[in-house]
């Protein structure tokens, strides 16, 4: 197939290129940055530009929709405007275009009401508990994506869940340099259960969602590595691969949560350059348990990961050593 990948500028965006490429699909990607790929077509542009939408759409077949503002806080408008509108015109062009499948990938923040998820599966996503602008925005994508599901036009939505790895700009970066600067606390010990995904699973799974999608379609699907660890000891496996010393701290999570309730205000204000350091999300998917059962999700798409957590930290470690 021609397989259009938007968000192709970041890691997961690369990883599933890749991955189709190496499915021998003929991949164009869609991003507003050079992608850094080769054997690809490029278009650049945004996907709420609806014209340039419509020109990357000529001739695709398939389609796996990765573009999205993702961020801890920033301008409600903007996370609409992306995360929303901007599916809303990737989804009238796939569909214009005749596109046959559809890969829609969203979050399990969804469905996070900021209680412990244990053992569950792709629950329903609610943009009313939802917390935070992106999981909200995120919510209202996937229902809209799954909306349009029907014959001819099968659309699957995939949530992969904290995916890592080397080159990771949005979570191993950020562990690895608050750590370096010593400022990683653990939350209630870090003794709270987490699923988290390796790139290399994440953007395998994507790829058995769109082999699979005529049989898989109409239903999100939560993507782990299945093998829950204490958040503690995820992120000072992460930090000795990068050689950075662990956290050696640890705050209570209502306190965290406070604080994180208080960062948000101020950055309401007056933003920060970067990330906040605490939001009440972030405080809550650090001190609550979320795994999930990965049965449905394997029998569907027909996959299963093949690069264990250890195994991960062992490449990441590679990554930093090079």
């Amino acid at each position: 197939m021609t397989v259009l990948v938007t968000g192709a500028s970041g890691m997961l965006g690369r990883e599933v290129a890749l991955e189709l490429l190496r499915g021998g699909h003929r991949v164009r990607v869609l991003q507003r940055g050079p992608s850094a790929l080769t054997d690809v077509e490029e278009v650049r542009g945004s996907i709420t530009d609806a014209a340039v939408v419509e020109s990357a759409m000529d001739g695709v077949d398939a389609v796996v929709h990765l573009a999205a503002k993702v961020s801890l806080a920033g301008d409600p408008a903007e996370f609409e405007r992306v995360n929303v509108a901007g599916a809303e015109v990737v989804l009238d062009a796939a569909e214009t275009a005749g596109v046959s499948r559809f890969v829609h990938i969203s979050s399990p923040s969804v469905a996070h009401g900021g209680s412990a998820l244990v053992g569950v599966g792709a629950e329903p996503a609610d943009p009313d508990a939802a917390r935070g602008e992106y999981a909200r925005t995120k919510a209202q994508g996937e229902l809209h994506a799954l909306a349009r599901d029907r014959r001819g036009f099968a659309v699957v939505v995939v949530r992969p869940h904290l995916v890592w790895g080397p080159g990771d700009p949005q979570l191993v970066e950020r562990i690895v340099d608050r750590a370096r600067r010593g400022r990683l606390p653990l939350l209630d010990d870090g003794t709270a259960l987490i699923d988290s995904t390796y790139v290399a699973n994440a953007s395998s799974a994507i790829a058995a969602a769109l082999e699979h999608a005529d049989t898989a379609h109409g239903r999100a699907f939560v993507v782990t590595n299945g093998e829950p660890r204490p958040v503690g000891e995820l992120l000072v496996g992460i930090c000795r691969a990068a050689g950075v010393k662990p956290p050696a701290f640890s705050i209570p999570a209502g306190v965290a949560r406070a604080a994180g309730g208080l960062v948000e205000r101020l950055w309401s204000i007056r933003p920060g350059a970067d990330e906040p350091p605490m939001t009440r999300f972030l405080a809550e998917q650090l001190s609550t348990a979320h795994w999930f059962d990965q049965r449905q999700t394997r029998a569907a798409l027909h996959w299963t990961p093949a690069v264990s957590i250890d195994e991960g930290l062992e490449r990441l470690a590679a990554h930093y050593r090079a």
